[in-house]
């Protein structure tokens, strides 16, 4: 037996099933009273500003257990939200910003991108996961109670809104691209100068690129790469009149749109299958076209591991050219394609109806992602630089003396990421540092963290590096960075077969007066310099040595597979983080029924678990006032009478990415509060990652970062308004209903604004951080 089999050992059966409380229910109007201006005082025993937050006015919550008859059977599969249809619900959100008038053309042309982007994968992953369970025969239902089969009609119906949707909203947008002097124009607004340029342009860059295929008896049909575009044609020979077939693959190796000669103060672009079609009578001379189509296709494009592969890396080299010939489970045709052309297109690659998609306009909209231009930054947000921690400075920029008077937690991406590189690159110079060890699951293509490691290599210090090669999608990209390590003399590590490591740990052993001292760095994020301007992150160093030994032992567990053994302050997955947090709400649970203050915060990007979610319900009927951030999919049904009455889920998506995550537990005291229990933490609450990945959950100890992640960052997000929205038992989401207000309060505009406070240092005693005014801290 392993040590992963027999971790069970070490669960607690914490909150199993949920109960139904008997104690009479009390409700309770809370009273505004807080405001909202800057460093406005907040009376004494208010606990949260509701309204400020952006719920109805009178929201009421039950304080003492339920004895109402659930609205929901607690044990009913309808308790819960199905996940792919709140994946859905999210990209839908992500829609939204790309129709949201605060945000630049631009910038709303991205979101549109990302959502398109967003919805590719989905399709690669998760639709081609469940369509392969249907071709298996698979009936069995997920937590919802809806077999794959179902899931999928549900999808579809869903799915097919959204991309029409996407449709319109690019429609809308080019609209007011043009008025601002960027375009994409049909061949007809081509002027003679155009068309003299194109032909030379088609002539030296692009007809040399292109391989026209004959689809007949001798000519196969070709295959058509993931997420390929390729032109379909009917021809009709002259000197015959034979119809024939061909295919036309659209090069990936030219830009999607061509830049024309600029016209005064206008961009225009004609994308280029348009430049193509332009020139089909030099590509199929002597023919003539009678129809024509252009389509895409999305392959399965999940990886499947054998558990006892010998060699990780080249098992992966060859998942990775099966991941690029997966079947065809999706394919988008333009409207302008004859149904026959589509339907022989469609036999070819053995799709049913249902997997067809005809599509009105453009197609691979992820691709206008090149169509925001840096020239256009007038047309974008404003450009943000990030803070440095201002206590480094005043130490003369050493990492390991400042952070050894007190922990800094970084606030990314308000505060910048050059702060973690500085960390490493100072050990990787640094002669008393004796050992770096580093884990590493998504990094840049010019990363400087690997650059560090392999400096700190080339110097003679002993380097582990833990390079998880089943990120998906960046599996290429890191068995170059293994390799180049190996090279380099790193010791390099993958890990279990069975598990993913997404746990974001750095660890530097310092020989300091004689003796070994440990700095860590703990993160939310990827160690990924060019996300980490855009997504929202946590890092926390410290030099505290019970942080350094758990560190260290976990380091241990995924190179050695070492069970840690009595970790002092870090959970990890899967072996007791499910459990420390179990333990958390059943806690509050406890203080709700003995009549102390009980409240439960958290911020996570996805909240799916089954038992977590039944024991948040349980956590409501006794009264636990619950406040949840959740970004991506939600499973949990909030606001459910007698079942999730004291539940609010919130989904906060903006300029920068949410992707941090917090717990906080209020021990009794309510939130916020000097004396509750505050994590920050690298694991969802799913399955996956609570059960089938290492992840890392680390307390925060020190006031002042327990003060910065709680009373700065948790209130921020939980008052926020420009970019929320909330969720309904329904599993729906509604926009705050102070969203278009010019002073809606916007999280991000505040994290943008306002220096944190543990990486001030004396500058904190000259400018303090405005206070965000929605609670009391109760001390």
């Amino acid at each position: 037996m392993t040590a992963l089999q027999n971790s069970s050992t070490l669960r607690p059966q914490v909150c199993d099933n949920p109960l139904m409380s008997k104690a009479k229910t009390r409700v309770e109007v809370v009273d505004i009273t807080a405001e909202n201006e800057p460093g406005a005082a907040v009376s004494e025993g208010v606990s949260v500003d509701r309204d400020a937050m952006g719920h109805p006015d009178g929201e009421i919550f039950s304080t003492q257990e339920s004895v109402v008859a659930p609205a929901i059977d607690p044990t009913s599969p309808d308790r819960f939200v199905n996940r792919e249809l709140s994946w859905l619900a999210f990209n839908g959100r992500v829609l939204e910003e790309a129709q949201n008038p605060r945000h630049p053309v631009l910038e709303r042309l991205r979101f549109l991108s990302i959502s398109a982007s967003n919805l590719d994968e989905f399709y690669m992953v998760r639709v081609a996961g469940l369509k392969g369970m249907v071709n298996s025969g698979v009936t069995a239902t997920s937590d919802d109670g809806l077999t794959p089969s179902e899931q999928l009609d549900r999808i579809g119906e869903l799915a097919g809104t959204l991309l029409v949707d996407q449709q319109r909203v690019w429609m809308t947008l080019h609209a007011e691209m043009r008025k601002n002097g960027i375009s994409v124009i049909e061949p007809g607004e081509l002027t003679e100068a155009d068309k003299k340029w194109l032909d030379v342009q088609f002539r030296e860059q692009i007809f040399p690129v292109l391989t026209p295929l004959a689809i007949d008896p001798a000519h196969p049909f070709p295959f058509i790469p993931n997420l390929g575009f390729s032109l379909a044609l009917k021809l009709t020979r002259r000197r015959d009149s034979k119809s024939l077939m061909a295919l036309l693959p659209v090069p990936a190796q030219i830009g999607r749109f061509i830049r024309l000669p600029d016209e005064g103060k206008e961009i225009r672009f004609l994308p280029l299958e348009k430049v193509i079609m332009l020139y089909l009578d030099k590509l199929f001379p002597g023919h003539v076209v009678t129809g024509s189509g252009l389509f895409r296709v999305l392959r399965d494009s999940d990886i499947e591991l054998e558990e006892e592969a010998e060699d990780l890396v080249l098992l992966f080299e060859s998942l990775l050219k099966q991941r690029r010939r997966g079947s065809v489970i999706h394919m988008k045709c333009s409207k302008s394609m004859p149904d026959d052309l589509r339907q022989t297109i469609a036999e070819h690659l053995k799709l049913k109806p249902a997997e067809l998609v005809i599509i009105e306009h453009m197609l691979g909209l992820s691709d206008l992602q090149k169509l925001i231009l840096p020239e256009r930054a007038d047309l974008q947000f404003k450009p943000y630089v990030a803070r440095f921690p201002e206590r480094i400075r005043d130490h003369g920029g050493d990492c390991f003396a400042a952070i050894r008077v007190k922990d800094i937690l970084v606030h990314h991406p308000f505060e910048s990421f050059d702060v973690v590189v500085q960390f490493l690159r100072q050990a990787a110079a640094d002669p008393n540092v004796v050992a770096i060890k580093q884990t590493l699951y998504r990094t840049s293509d010019d990363s400087p963290i690997v650059k560090a490691l392999i400096e700190a290599a080339d110097a003679g210090k002993s380097v582990t590096a833990l390079v998880e090669l089943k990120a998906r999608f960046d599996e290429a990209a890191n068995i170059k960075w293994a390799r180049d390590l190996e090279r380099a003399g790193v010791q390099v590590v993958y890990g279990f077969i069975e598990l993913k490591t997404h746990a974001k740990v750095s660890l530097v052993v310092r020989r300091e007066s004689g003796q070994l001292h440990t700095y860590v760095h703990f993160g939310t994020g990827n160690y990924h310099p060019v996300t980490a301007k855009v997504y929202t992150d946590l890092s926390l160093f410290s030099a505290d040595p019970a942080l350094g030994r758990d560190a260290a032992q976990i380091f241990n567990f995924v190179t050695g597979y070492a069970e840690p053994v009595g970790l002092e302050k870090v959970a990890i997955s899967p072996l007791n983080l499910r459990e420390r947090l179990l333990e958390g709400i059943e806690e509050e649970v406890a203080h709700a029924r003995a009549g102390r203050p009980a409240a439960i915060w958290a911020k996570i990007n996805s909240l799916v678990d089954p038992r977590m979610i039944d024991c948040l319900y349980r956590a409501s009927q006794a009264g636990v006032r619950i406040e949840l951030v959740v970004r991506g999919i939600c499973c949990l049904r909030p606001g459910v009478p007698g079942l999730s009455d004291n539940i609010r889920v919130k989904s906060i998506v903006g300029r920068f990415l949410e992707h941090g995550r917090i717990v906080c537990f209020g021990n009794g005291y309510g939130l916020p509060s000097g004396k509750a229990k505050v994590y920050i933490s690298s694991a969802d609450w799913m399955p996956r990652n609570l059960d089938r990945r290492v992840e890392a959950l680390v307390p925060i100890d020190n006031p002042t970062v327990h003060q910065q992640v709680l009373d700065q960052i948790m209130v921020a997000l939980l008052k926020d308004q420009a970019q929320s929205w909330h969720m309904k038992a329904d599993g729906g989401y509604t926009r705050d209903s102070a969203a278009d207000s010019p002073d809606a309060f916007s999280s991000h505009t505040y994290f943008m604004t306002n220096p944190s406070l543990s990486g001030r240092g004396r500058a904190l005693r000259i400018n303090q951080p405005r206070p965000v005014a929605i609670v009391t801290r109760r001390d």
